[in-house]
């Protein structure tokens, strides 16, 4: 598998403290290696379709998509405001 980052994801990476930006890096190399990862709490985003997120931390998820053999990473950012946005 491999990343695709969308502009808006970039974008909100940027917007992370630099703790939370260590902990998606963290993350998204666990989703690489493991899309189960206990840590990554992955799950559907429900009433959208082909959605899914991801955990940070406790209060800092990633929102991507599955086309193939790419994760397309769309949103990242406090849980709240990303599942607004996905």
């Amino acid at each position: 598998m491999r990343l695709f980052l969308t502009r808006f994801f970039e974008r909100d990476y940027k917007d992370l403290p630099q703790a939370v930006r260590d902990q998606c890096d963290k993350q998204l190399l666990n989703l690489l290696k493991n899309s189960h990862h206990p840590s990554l709490h992955t799950s559907k985003i429900h009433g959208v379709e082909s959605i899914w997120e991801g955990r940070i931390s406790k209060d800092y998820r990633f929102t991507f998509q599955i086309a193939e053999d790419i994760y397309i990473l769309r949103r990242a950012g406090q849980h709240d405001e990303v599942l607004k946005r996905p």
